[in-house]
Formats: C-alpha cells, structure tokens, sequence
C-alpha cells in the first residue's frame, strides 16, 4: 500500500469502519440479541410445565428487556435488528404463556386444596 492511504478493511483512526463491499451491514455485539432469544425460547417451552412457568416467566421478562436492548445497539451501529426484534418476539410469546401457566397453576393449586377439605 502506498503512505498515506489504510489498508483495505482497516478503519482509520477516529472514523467508524467502513463494510468491505457495498450492502454489507456492519458487525455489533449480539449479546443481549442472543440472550433474548435463548431466554425467550425458553419461556415458550417452560411455560406448559407446571411449577417451572414461575420460573420461566422472569425468563420470559428478560427475554423481553435484552430484545430491546440488542434493537437499540442495532439501531445504534446501523445494522440489521432481526436477531433482536426475534429475541422480543419469543419473550412477549413466552411471558404470556407463561402468565397464562402460573394462573392455571394457581387455579388447581385452589380447587385442590378446596377438594382436601371436602374430603375431611
């Protein structure tokens, strides 16, 4: 390379790096993107297990806040949110059969115990 010019693929300093080839979006850290998503998904599945949609409700919660966080570093890079917007998607699917789990859970908890004093 001549002085004076970077090296392709080397940013210079002070200025944000350049994609490679034109359309390319730009690399961000998809932490809290693939948390939400692992956290989602397992809302949704946790969700139809009795005593474990407590649980997996706070899952589902968290699922939902690091989706929203990962769009926000997306929207802040310039890159593409899908990851994101998928990890939102399954924490909002995932808290509420959650919240649907815990209330049936509740709800046999009660009629249970109404049973065992009609036994009696």
């Amino acid at each position: 390379p001549q002085q004076g010019y970077p090296q392709q693929g080397y940013p210079q300093q002070g200025y944000p790096q350049q994609p490679l080839y034109p359309g390319a979006t730009p690399e961000y850290p998809k932490g809290f993107s693939i948390a939400a998503l692992v956290t989602g998904i397992l809302g949704i599945v946790g969700a139809f297990i009795p005593v474990v949609s407590y649980f997996t409700l706070a899952l589902s919660i968290l699922g939902i806040i690091f989706g929203v966080k990962g769009q926000k570093k997306a929207k802040e890079v310039g890159a593409k949110s899908g990851l994101g917007t998928a990890g939102l998607v399954c924490g909002i699917v995932g808290a509420s059969f959650s919240a649907v789990g815990v209330i049936f859970t509740l709800a046999c908890a009660g009629s249970i115990a109404s049973l065992g004093s009609f036994w009696l």
